[in-house]
């Protein structure tokens, strides 16, 4: 048996099934280029019924979690080694990079980054995990004066985020995404 959504709650094998293929499904929907989502669809796909797919996924939002629930994981493990490098700054831009390089890989992915609020408990257990290691990222490179004193782990999120959308705005140009970065890492710095 499997969890359920991240919430400790087991599936029955046929429930655990049908949910993988749920989520196979999806998966082949976004490799083919179709971002929807949608629901009715996917079941139809998937050979399950729609009641099935909302009882695992309630919204499109709640499959966008569940798919991006392996790279967020990546992401957190990323924040964990960057908040353990011994130069902070350098462990910040590794991480700022690797969260924008992945946000503009998966949309998807980008989405659930972005949300203010979260349909599974596991994502959102995954954010705290992330902000924490962030914060303590932060906070030994405020220690060494290398960034400004007012800047949060949510704030750096929604950053990332701000960038993805105007990377994508003018067309995934990469050259745009490196200056994009580079100015928010540059307006990281304390003023002096």
């Amino acid at each position: 048996m499997t969890p359920r959504n991240g919430q400790g709650a087991a599936l029955r094998a046929d429930a655990a099934r049908n949910r993988a293929r749920v989520l196979q499904v999806a998966r082949e929907q976004l490799a083919a280029g179709d971002d929807s989502l949608q629901l009715n669809t996917i079941a139809r796909l998937a050979g399950v019924g729609v009641g099935t797919v909302y009882r695992h996924f309630p919204s499109r939002h709640a499959l966008r979690e569940a798919l991006s629930a392996e790279r967020f994981q990546e992401l957190v493990d990323e924040a964990q080694a960057a908040a353990g490098e011994e130069d902070a700054l350098a462990g910040l831009h590794r991480l700022l990079r690797f969260t924008l390089t992945h946000a503009l890989d998966d949309t998807g992915f980008a989405a659930v980054l972005e949300s203010p609020s979260d349909t599974d408990a596991r994502t959102a257990e995954l954010k705290a995990e992330l902000d924490g290691n962030v914060a303590h990222l932060l906070d030994r490179a405020r220690r060494t004066g290398v960034i400004r004193h007012d800047v949060e782990a949510d704030d750096l999120r929604r950053l990332v985020c701000g960038i993805e959308h105007a990377v994508r705005s003018g067309g995934d140009d990469p050259t745009r995404t490196e200056i994009y970065l580079g100015i928010l890492l540059e307006g990281l710095r304390p003023a002096h």
